[in-house]
């Protein structure tokens, strides 16, 4: 078992794939995401981004709608682009909507559902703050939740990132994991941690430890 600080260094210094790997993690929880009640799911916005600038839809119409352009949203449009993703095209990695615009978004279900793209308030994706919501998909904003066995997996990065700016996003990512605890979740919450590359091995972590950067012994 590994520390963040010597898990994330290692990753660095052994990564091998011609790309830059994104640096993940994966938290196994003790709950049942069966039950409604201990489905663990929110978002945050990583201290230093993921390292990937994400493609972002915005459904919107009038002034929502140059909101949206302005921020630097890819695509934007009412009732024709809905259209549009109906027919099968999703070329984006985020998903915008104002609620007045839900009404046509709803019968996306079956396209975007699949692809974890559907907007959500929860998530902040249904807002009438749309230049927020941009920036935040911008900066790197990220939606987790179980899965079917309890785990949840995001991405803290990448290879080619300083290791103090992944070790901020990790430590984010564990503070935000940790105060989700679903209040019916009984025993033991976080039951292991594993950080990765993108083609390499999965290293446990000791999530007890701080993330910091230790000195060399």
């Amino acid at each position: 078992m590994y520390s963040p600080y010597a898990a994330l260094k290692w990753i660095k210094e052994n990564h091998f794939a011609k790309f830059d790997e994104s640096v993940d993690i994966s938290f196994n929880l003790g709950v049942d995401p069966r039950k409604a009640d201990q489905i663990v799911r929110g978002t945050l916005v990583l201290p230093n981004g993921t390292g990937k600038v994400p493609k972002v839809l915005v459904f919107a119409v009038g002034e929502k709608a140059a909101e949206a352009q302005k921020a630097g949203a890819e695509y934007v449009g009412g009732e024709e682009l809905v259209e549009k993703v109906a027919g099968g095209w999703v070329d984006f990695d985020v998903c915008i909507t104002t609620p007045d615009m839900m009404k046509h978004v709803g019968k996306l279900g079956k396209v975007l559902g699949p692809r974890k793209l559907m907007p959500n308030p929860k998530s902040g994706t249904v807002t009438m703050e749309i230049e927020k919501a941009v920036n935040d998909s911008k900066r790197g904003r990220l939606e987790y939740r179980t899965d079917k066995n309890g785990v949840v997996h995001c991405p803290v990065g990448r290879v080619s990132f300083d290791l103090d700016k992944l070790l901020e996003n990790y430590s984010a990512l564990l503070d935000a994991i940790t105060k989700a605890k679903p209040a019916a979740a009984k025993g033991r919450y976080i039951k292991s941690v594993y950080l990765s590359s993108t083609m390499g091995p999965g290293i446990k972590v000791d999530f007890t430890k701080p993330a910091e950067i230790e000195a060399v012994a």
